[in-house]
């Protein structure tokens, strides 16, 4: 999703853009073989031995995407997902963590000689503090376990920019902070990151591998893998210093056709940019054909764009479960996927290979008594075995993080949800938002007057319930930086009244029109965002007050954001506009500042109201 990037943690980890560039030139000649052998060769299928090999092979692709560092299960609604039951209600079950995805997937996996596990990007970033506080070392780690074959890179693989990238898929150890534990070195990732669609501006040439082969036994199959072309509008500047982002369709068309040339007739996309099922039940059937049914978005029109040659589509970005076919330009079904996030679930895709053309059957999808290609989603549940070396993991990374993650920072009553509510406005947006106001309202400190917070930068819920030993209602370092894991430096602008107003009309219309997104703010701000009109007009100009007082388009206002929004990030270029800027602390350190400040084990502080923004459906 969206989302300001992650910088820095404890000591504001810069990243030299110009000087990653420079390294980032090895890249290519240091990634792994692009024939992968691996296969996970269980069992003996077709084409072993003495025996003729059959003409078909059904090849297992198990796929999962946007998992961002979770590697201990998601908290609160973060670890839900939903389920349609035969009734017609929708129940919630608790999913995910890399214990149980990898136990998953290696049960998936047995009875299929032919199996391959393939990732939609956003592997890393916006990382809980398990990972996050690592550099995210600890997920590649537990992916290298996972057995994972390949992965594209997603908007967050850019959020510290190319040279730490090129760090996670080659290794070595952090050029600031060095080597977490005495004696190892980081050996970075032992399958392909895929960057199809992102080269140097200086040379043009991808960053990354743009493609790579999974070979095994006289099967072939292509992985192209893309981001979406829009990441830099969603990754602070540093993030994509000198690269560029091509267009998704154009990009893996123009590769198709170099694999095919190559004699590879069987490819997959992974593309980092998915789609909106009509409902957010994991086993919903959106190719159901009823009134307001099926998936939108921007992978729809993707996937009609797409070459012939690519046979199935694994996606991510939008954090949605489905498993939907879209006609390829020739009209035929195409299978489009998504696995939710965090590990939840994971997709279970049968392609049957043909040997004799080298290509994937696919003339009917779902249609009377067909059996290829079949695709459906799984619930990584919590009630089977956990994985014995990924628990082993976890306690060794947290028994590094502990010292910092379980300080306490603050106390709460109830669960204060951000990711987790569907409202515009968020509780846990409004709790930022006075945060950040309250820290840079002093004049020493930037003489804000008013706080925008941006949603996709609310990474999880606060919740109530212990995560650890430290007791119900204490909210702890580690959970604050789960949901703030960018730490991101905090700006104080000035902004005019007519800049402010037109930064909310950006909230619904250009780029945000379609899927709207809307700012947290602090307390004295309110307005009224009518959804039954269109565009800039949702948002009714003649109930913006500040205070009480309606905003002045001619007056100055000094407005408290991070720096994700003071650059425009998110489609808003009215706050990149603001002047006089002065720089203060991170956003976690407000947040947690503003914690201790108001809450104590005796006096919890409560969800806040979320009635700052009247909304009319």
């Amino acid at each position: 999703m969206s989302a300001t990037p992650q910088k820095n943690r404890a000591s504001r980890r810069v990243l030299a853009a110009a000087a990653g560039l420079a390294t980032v030139g090895a890249l290519v000649a240091a990634m792994p073989a692009s024939a992968h052998d691996r296969g996970h060769g269980h069992g003996h299928g077709q084409g072993h031995g003495h025996h003729k090999p059959a003409n078909t092979v059904d090849v297992q692709l198990l796929s999962f995407n946007d998992l961002h560092g979770n590697l201990e299960p998601p908290a609160g609604s973060a670890g839900m997902v939903d389920e349609k039951q035969p009734d017609g209600m929708v129940k919630s079950i608790p999913a995910g963590g890399i214990e149980y995805l990898a136990s998953s997937l290696r049960t998936a996996r047995k009875g299929h000689p032919y199996s391959i596990t393939a990732a939609g990007g956003d592997m890393v970033g916006a990382s809980p503090l398990l990972s996050g506080l690592f550099h995210d070392e600890p997920t590649i780690e537990a992916l290298n376990k996972l057995d994972l074959d390949v992965t594209s890179v997603g908007n967050h693989e850019f959020d510290e920019g190319a040279t730490e990238l090129a760090r996670l898929q080659n290794g070595g150890c952090h050029p600031v902070e060095g080597c977490y534990e005495k004696g190892k070195k980081f050996k970075g990732a032992d399958f392909p990151y895929l960057a199809a669609n992102v080269t140097k501006e200086k040379t043009g040439k991808p960053i990354l591998k743009p493609y790579t082969v999974w070979k095994k036994n006289g099967v072939k199959i292509g992985f192209i893998g893309v981001t979406l072309e829009g990441t830099p509008d969603i990754v602070t500047a540093n993030g994509v210093k000198g690269l560029k982002f091509h267009d998704e369709i154009e990009t893996i068309n123009k590769y198709a056709k170099e694999l095919d040339r190559q004699g590879v007739k069987s490819i997959v996309a992974l593309i980092h940019e998915g789609g909106l099922p009509a409902s957010t039940a994991y086993n919903y059937d959106c190719d159901s054909s009823g009134t307001g049914d099926g998936i939108s978005g921007p992978i729809t029109e993707i996937a009609k764009g797409i070459t012939p040659k690519v046979d199935a589509l694994v996606t991510g970005h939008t954090h949605q479960a489905y498993v939907c076919t879209i006609p390829d330009p020739a009209g035929n079904p195409r299978m489009v996927t998504s696995a939710s996030s965090f590990g939840k679930l994971y997709t279970d895709t049968t392609l049957t290979y043909d040997r004799r053309t080298k290509d994937i059957v696919r003339t009917s999808v779902k249609s009377a008594g067909a059996r290829n290609p079949k695709s459906v989603n799984h619930i990584v549940s919590r009630d089977q075995p956990k994985a014995n070396d990924m628990t082993a993991l976890i306690a060794r990374w947290n028994a590094l993080a502990a010292p910092i993650a379980n300080r306490p920072q603050g106390y709460i009553t109830a669960d204060i949800n951000g990711r987790g509510s569907t409202a515009p406005e968020k509780p846990l947006g409004d709790l930022i938002a006075d945060a950040q106001l309250e820290g840079l309202a002093a004049e020493d400190k930037g003489g804000a007057v008013v706080a925008l917070m941006n949603p996709g930068g609310i990474r999880a819920d606060l919740v109530h319930k212990a995560s650890g030993d430290e007791g119900d209602g204490v909210v702890t370092y580690g959970e604050s930086f789960t949901v703030q894991p960018f730490t991101n430096m905090m700006n104080v602008v000035d902004l005019t009244g007519a800049q402010l107003v037109t930064a909310l009309q950006q909230q619904v219309s250009g780029s945000n029109e379609a899927s709207p997104k809307i700012l947290q703010v602090s307390k004295g701000l309110a307005y009224t965002l009518d959804m039954t009109k269109s565009g800039a007009a949702r948002v009714v100009t003649d109930t913006i007050k500040l205070n009480g007082e309606a905003i002045d388009p001619a007056k100055t206002y000094r407005v408290a954001m991070n720096e994700f929004l003071a650059g425009g990030g998110d489609g808003f270029a009215a706050l990149g506009q603001g002047t006089n800027k002065l720089v203060g602390p991170s956003d976690l350190d407000v947040f947690n500042a503003y914690l201790a400040a108001h809450s104590s084990a005796a006096a919890p502080l409560a969800p806040p109201a979320a009635d700052r923004i009247t909304v009319i459906q």
